[in-house]
């Protein structure tokens, strides 16, 4: 008898500690799935390496939750809401495209969980809301580095500029750039519109060339924007191509192949800028684990797992509005991509000039905000 209530008390015990360390689930809203899968598999790679390497907090099993957007506005926002709703989660890890966050967000802010946006650059992702945040720049200052870079770096005069016109993050980034160009002295040659999902982009090349660019600037994302180098290549357009992030996934270099020679882009993290000691971490990690070279996209998703198990652990809690409140309050946070300091959900960093060369991206450089 005794020995039966030794056993039983030592299961009570067993699960009294197994209850009480619990689980802090984070939902992970990606686009696993759809025309930026590749942004979700990067992102996702190197949020995994986060969890692998810091798997608790408070005592307690950080669990992720992933569910796919399929790279789809409508979807974002069903996703944020089945993982506050159903799975009720402490926190949200997403989206990365900008429109996908716009859909995304206000569900999380009309829900009061933090929302955290690896590489969401749209300045109205966090405008106006008080549980969104994100560990990347934003397009002002994106938009204003790629243009410091054309006109004072490559010597860019004019540009043609082409962009996806139902995104808010090409729109966006479309704008910034050229306010900056023309202030600095350069001249926008034209505008010119596409869709997502577009193939042929013969209309809107022959009407940019016939103006005479240096460069054609074109703030999408990497299916199109790989599929439009060709087709300028083709056409005999041999000046620059600049993008933003949104050029950066292998599949622009599968894709494009020699057309993309040359092509430059703004981008968030490359090993040689030595942000931190966490910088160096990361990348001897990712390069074990993966061994495959590191990318912005893993290192950004990296740093928001990493910032937002530093605001539950300087909160002391799991509560997601004790959670807000510390991430509103991060100072000098050391992540791989960068010392981040939170100011109404944005940090301030540098931008990264990165290089098509040779079939590889390269560091080209750096702007300073």
């Amino acid at each position: 008898m005794r020995k039966f209530l030794s056993i039983v008390l030592a299961i009570v015990v067993f699960s009294t500690l197994v209850f009480s360390a619990g689980t802090i689930k984070i939902g992970v809203d990606f686009p696993m799935t759809g025309v930026v899968a590749a942004f979700g598999q990067m992102s996702w790679d190197g949020l995994k390496l986060a969890h692998e390497m810091y798997p608790t907090v408070l005592g307690k099993q950080i669990e992720l939750v992933l569910m796919d957007n399929k790279s789809d506005k409508t979807e974002a926002a069903n996703v944020a809401s089945r993982l506050i709703e159903k799975e009720h989660v402490k926190a949200i890890i997403g989206c990365i495209c900008s429109s996908n966050t716009l859909a995304a967000g206000p569900i999380a802010e009309r829900a009061h969980v933090p929302m955290v946006s690896s590489a969401s650059t749209n300045p109205l992702v966090t405008q106006g809301k008080k549980y969104v945040f994100r560990v990347c720049f934003t397009d002002p200052f994106q938009g204003k580095a790629a243009a410091l870079f054309a006109y004072k770096q490559l010597g860019v005069k004019k540009v043609a500029v082409i962009l996806e016109v139902s995104q808010d993050y090409s729109i966006g980034l479309a704008n910034f750039f050229k306010k900056t160009f023309k202030k600095l002295g350069g001249k926008i040659t034209g505008t010119y519109f596409y869709v997502t999902g577009d193939v042929d982009f013969t209309a809107q090349l022959n009407a940019a060339l016939a103006t005479h660019p240096d460069a054609l600037y074109v703030p999408g994302y990497y299916p199109e924007i790989s599929l439009m180098a060709r087709q300028a290549r083709q056409m005999g357009f041999k000046g620059y191509i600049l993008c933003g992030d949104g050029a950066e996934a292998p599949e622009l270099i599968k894709i494009g192949g020699k057309a993309v020679e040359g092509l430059y882009y703004t981008t968030h993290f490359d090993p040689k800028m030595a942000a931190s000691e966490m910088t160096d971490k990361f990348v001897k990690a990712y390069t074990e684990k993966y061994h495959k070279n590191t990318d912005a996209l893993g290192a950004l998703a990296f740093d928001a797992y990493l910032l937002l198990r530093d605001a539950i652990q300087r909160a002391g809690s799991d509560d997601p509005q004790k959670i807000r409140d510390a991430l509103e309050n991060t100072k000098g946070f050391k992540g791989a991509t960068g010392i981040i300091t939170i100011h109404h959900g944005d940090p301030t960093k540098s931008a990264v000039i990165k290089k098509v060369e040779n079939g590889k991206f390269v560091y080209a450089g750096f702007v300073n905000p």
